[in-house]
């Protein structure tokens, strides 16, 4: 599961902060992993050498970032064993046999509930 999410993972980190996302692809609603910010954030390297040094502190970030939001995004999406798509707790049901993503679940008149069912919000 953590390899799929590798590759559904979107990078929408900036020059501060390590952000990244996932879309369910049943009903396309984004999650967004929870922003984690870069230690040298706003310190402007003031010689070719503390630019290469900012740069590599970056990139090892940017990938313990990366792997922080594989393992956050695992608490908020399934792999529909039918279709093998990646959809989010909203449209993954837990059904009696074999539990699977809302589309599945109704081309096979099979009936669940979701994961993670909606909150109302008053």
């Amino acid at each position: 599961m953590k390899q799929f999410l590798r590759e559904y993972l979107t990078d929408r980190s900036d020059e501060e902060n390590f952000i990244f996302s996932v879309t369910c692809t049943e009903c396309g609603s984004v999650w967004k992993s929870t922003p984690i910010r870069f230690s040298k954030a706003r310190a402007k390297p003031l010689t070719e050498a503390k630019h290469i040094i900012a740069q590599a502190l970056y990139e090892r970030e940017h990938a313990r970032a990366f792997e922080d939001a594989v393992n956050e995004a695992v608490h908020h999406f399934n792999l529909c064993p039918l279709c093998k798509r990646l959809v989010c707790n909203h449209c993954f049901l837990i059904c009696d046999d074999l539990d699977m993503c809302r589309t599945c679940a109704g081309y096979l008149q099979e009936e669940g509930e979701a994961v993670l069912e909606e909150v109302a919000v008053y």
